[in-house]
């Protein structure tokens, strides 16, 4: 799972922003409890967004697509010739796809660890 992935510690040898290894930081909410609308069932879109941001899935697909991305404008800004207008429209396009493309592996191999789990624990608990 993706807890398991980023509790490695990176290797770039950089430390890791504070020391969260995978928790969520308590944040104080200014809703108190009072008659909010869109939140009087407890739900507050703006608190699950942010906790969703800070997900350490999200943090690893953003590392993954900024290093397809890179990957992709270096390759670009090697290989093409032309004007120069041109080769940054096609560098910044492929790094588009490449970025995309990264993110959609990772997903796809984390929904298949998904799946191979949730198997296992069925086929366990029956």
């Amino acid at each position: 799972m993706a807890k398991k992935a980023t509790s490695k510690g990176g290797s770039s040898g950089r430390k890791p922003s504070g020391s969260r290894s995978g928790t969520s930081v308590a944040r104080a909410s200014s809703s108190g409890g009072g008659g909010r609308s869109g939140s009087e069932n407890g739900f507050d879109a703006s608190e699950a967004f942010v906790k969703l941001l800070q997900s350490p899935l999200v943090a690893e697909l953003v590392a993954v697509a900024a290093t397809a991305a890179l990957g992709a404008l270096a390759a670009q800004g090697f290989t093409n010739g032309g004007s120069r207008g041109k080769r940054t429209g096609n560098a910044v396009k492929a790094a588009g796809k490449a970025a995309a493309a990264a993110i959609g592996a990772r997903l796809k191999t984390e929904i298949e660890e998904i799946r191979r789990a949730s198997k296992a624990s069925s086929g366990a608990e029956a």
